[in-house]
């Protein structure tokens, strides 16, 4: 599917053909020239579609809007200096395009921004609404990511240096009428008795 994740391309790739999946973050057409900032977990990339190099692509890439799902393989190149961005950690690189594939499409307009550019305050009971766009942004998947490394380096610690084994025991917890419906799981023990498996 992929040979790299987009914010692992470095100068290192220049000259290779490297493939990229990922969502449109954004779009600008700069008469003539499609350039799209293309996000995954890792970061983003510069896709440049040019015309004179591969129409194909371009016609494609004409048609692209923010948080559609592509794949993408081209050449990997090194950045005018007047386009370098030391802000990314890709801002020395840009992917030429020489093939893109359309993997999702946004049918409806999207209930607030995605983008990494964008900084307006989304308000909470929306996110949480509409969780699994809100999981898609950057400070969301900076969390994400930092509890994994917390999380990871306990377990290490205890595991390399203290000689602990994870063991992972049923929690027995009373049943609540919130949340989504119990399974209802007969006591073998205990005759006409239940347990509540809950799910939330």
């Amino acid at each position: 599917m992929r040979t790299h994740y987009c914010g692992t391309v470095r100068s290192e790739d220049i000259g290779k053909t490297v493939t990229v999946c990922g969502w449109v973050d954004r779009r600008r057409d700069h008469g003539g020239v499609i350039f799209l900032d293309l996000r995954d977990r890792s970061g983003i990339v510069q896709i440049v579609s040019d015309p004179q190099r591969t129409p194909d692509s371009y016609a494609k890439a004409e048609n692209l809007r923010n948080e559609y799902v592509v794949k993408i393989t081209g050449r990997v190149t090194q950045r005018p200096e007047e386009s370098l961005n030391p802000k990314l950690p890709t801002g020395e690189i840009e992917i030429y395009a020489d093939q893109i594939e359309l993997l999702n499409t946004v049918r409806k307009q999207l209930p607030f921004q995605v983008s990494t550019a964008e900084t307006e305050a989304v308000r909470e009971d929306l996110r949480l609404k509409y969780r699994y766009l809100d999981l898609r942004r950057d400070r969301m998947n900076s969390n994400l990511q930092l509890r994994h490394q917390v999380v990871k380096a306990m377990r290490r610690f205890l595991e390399d240096q203290k000689g602990f084994i994870e063991v992972e025991t049923p929690v027995l917890t009373k049943s609540t009428p919130e949340g989504a419906r119990d399974y209802l799981v007969p006591s073998r023990v205990n005759p006409g008795e239940w347990y509540a498996l809950p799910q939330s």
